[in-house]
């Protein structure tokens, strides 16, 4: 049997977590069903273009995801890495973004950001994909986080980095963990701010 507007349009809901207006399309749902399965309250729709199922538990991470869909370039990093790496007690107010120098930056974005520009191995390296809401989300590696913390203390704060350095050094086992820590140190240029730090903690 032939599926309907509403099946395709729930099938994309589920399998996207949070689905854009052009994911619909090439399911062939018109846009103006989804502004009727809005009005039923079957599906949400959480920023300008941007829907998911109304019955879903939303997860903590979900503004990640909203932002990752908004700007699939961007790498979330720095106060909100840490926040999802557990690596700090701070709660912010924007997700922050790391974003190239040339690339766009959303406008009246449905989810608050922070962009921070970054380029050459400063913005790609130390990057994991995680999912969340069904969405691949680029987030800067705990230690990678920790040094772009201190590359950017003016913009947070030193005591935020200060804080993140101390948690990720009693997590991590061995020189294997502070041998990366120093890999991004190097490529963020903040060796000499860092190291009195890592001294301290470590001795």
């Amino acid at each position: 049997m032939a599926q309907t507007h509403r099946d395709r349009a729930l099938e994309v809901a589920r399998r996207q977590g949070i689905a854009r207006g052009r994911d619909f399309d090439a399911a062939g749902v018109p846009r103006v069903y989804l502004q009727r399965l809005r009005d039923e309250g079957i599906l949400q729709q959480v920023g300008r273009g941007l829907y998911r199922l109304a019955n879903v538990e939303v997860a903590s991470a979900t503004s990640l995801a909203e932002a990752a869909r908004i700007q699939p370039k961007g790498v979330i990093g720095l106060l909100s890495a840490l926040q999802f790496h557990n690596l700090t007690t701070q709660t912010p107010q924007a997700v922050w973004m790391l974003l190239g120098p040339k690339d766009w930056a959303p406008t009246n974005p449905s989810v608050s950001l922070k962009i921070v520009r970054a380029s050459g191995e400063a913005l790609t390296a130390g990057i994991e994909t995680h999912q969340i809401d069904g969405v691949p989300v680029p987030i800067t590696s705990p230690a990678k986080t920790v040094a772009d913390c201190f590359k950017h203390r003016n913009k947070i704060g030193l005591d935020v980095a200060i804080e993140a350095l101390r948690d990720l050094i009693r997590s991590r086992k061995g020189r294997a963990g502070l041998n990366e820590l120093w890999r991004y140190a190097e490529i963020d240029r903040v060796q000499t701010v860092m190291r009195p730090y890592i001294e301290a903690m470590v001795s």
